[in-house]
């Protein structure tokens, strides 16, 4: 790599510190997300809402973070990503603040569920992909994913503890302060992941298309059968991964266990995930991404089945968050990995983050329905046993993919 360690036509810095500025980012934006958990007994407790209201809050958040991420993405492949990484920011730390003064569950809405929604859309570990797409010589680009992949898990990792200790020293509204303190130092970190115009010129790849419009590529991409197999997929990671984040701490609770267990729980995932990713990027250059996924997927199913049957302790939700860590983040290398190997760089933003609305819808329904369902039946078990059947239905669904650039009648440029 040691070819790529100068600046090329197109970005203005070196990959080294490319890939050190999107992984501090995806660190950062990840972490309060990675803690919403937390704040819900607090919450409910203190203005006696169900579970069903906060989970709606958390559900509007995943959705719009889905629904922006597309829009987010077209905007930084047409005027550039630093503009959108600042707004994110901004908009994300006004949500957390907006969060902490809530006293209405409209607020709570609007703070938690519609400004950190659309603030994580352009600001979050999907735009620091796209930028390391674009930025990144091709060597790079595998484990410059795994790397801001495993650096948002690095994320989850460190805040949900110092949350648990902010929330029992200062309070939940002030730890919510706190956590929308850390977003902005985004601001002049997204500096680095600046680019140089180059007078109307592209960078090359073997899938680019250099006249291709916008509305020409969604057509292309929604008409292509591996890419609609990889978005339907990619719904279960959004389900499962958002059930477990917002629910995990007062469902550990329920089970008469101590609130420090899910506060530790949310955070070995983190660490786990860390591994997993770096490791996913790894494999990603060397097995098909198709089974790499599918691997993931059904290991995903069976660890939250084992999870649920065995008795409830300390030692079983550590040593789960230690095994769904190593999958949590995992599927994020290679598909983002596909999508670029089939439509090429040029739109990677736009085209990846309709395969992330697909995984937000997931994540709405996953934090929705654990919500609804518990105050229905008293219980998380019908949306853990739903996260077990969706995985195995993903492993099913990835196997088909074609990994190969999508085939164009229009002539390449040599």
């Amino acid at each position: 790599m040691s070819v790529a360690s100068s600046p090329a036509p197109g970005r203005s810095h070196a990959p080294e510190i490319i890939v050190a500025a999107g992984c501090l980012i995806a660190l950062i934006t990840f972490g309060p997300r990675a803690s919403a958990g937390l704040f819900q007994i607090p919450m409910t407790v203190e203005f006696g809402w169900g579970r069903d209201t906060f989970g709606l809050a958390l559900a509007i958040q995943n959705l719009l973070w889905g629904l922006g991420a597309p829009f987010a993405g077209a905007i930084a492949d047409r005027f550039g990503i630093v503009k959108v990484f600042c707004v994110g920011a901004l908009l994300y730390a006004a949500g957390l603040v907006v969060m902490a003064l809530a006293t209405t569950p409209l607020q709570l809405h609007f703070g938690a569920g519609v400004l950190i929604g659309f603030g994580l859309s352009a600001c979050s570990f999907n735009l620091v992909l796209a930028a390391f797409g674009k930025l990144l010589p091709e060597s790079w680009r595998p484990m410059a994913f795994g790397a801001g992949t495993a650096a948002g898990s690095f994320g989850q990792f460190l805040y949900p503890p110092i949350g648990n200790i902010l929330i029992e020293q200062i309070g939940w509204n002030q730890a919510l302060m706190v956590f929308a303190l850390t977003l902005l130092p985004i601001l002049p970190i997204s500096i680095f992941l600046s680019t140089r115009k180059l007078g109307g010129a592209v960078q090359a790849s073997a899938a680019n298309l250099p006249n291709q419009s916008i509305a020409q590529a969604l057509a292309e991409a929604f008409k292509h059968r591996s890419y609609v197999l990889l978005v339907l997929g990619f719904f279960t990671c959004g389900f499962q991964l958002a059930f477990i984040t917002v629910h995990m701490p007062a469902y550990l609770k329920d089970m008469g266990l101590a609130a420090w267990v899910g506060g530790w729980t949310l955070a070995v995932i983190g660490l786990a995930n860390a591994v997993g990713s770096l490791s996913s990027g790894w494999l990603s250059t060397r097995m098909p991404k198709r089974h790499l996924l599918a691997w993931i997927y059904f290991g995903r199913s069976v660890a939250i089945a084992v999870f649920i049957l065995l008795p409830p302790s300390p030692a079983t939700a550590i040593c789960f968050g230690i095994v769904i860590g190593l999958f949590w983040l995992s599927t994020v290398p290679p598909t983002s990995s596909l999508v670029m190997l089939m439509f090429g760089t040029k739109y990677m933003a736009m085209l990846y983050g309709f395969a992330f609305f697909s995984h937000q819808v997931g994540g709405f329904l996953g934090v929705w329905l654990g919500g609804l369902l518990y105050e229905a039946f008293g219980s998380y078990l019908v949306v853990w046993w739903l996260s077990v059947a969706l995985g195995i239905v993903s492993a099913l669904i990835n196997l088909p993919i074609v990994e190969k650039p999508v085939e164009r009648a229009v002539p390449q440029p040599a």
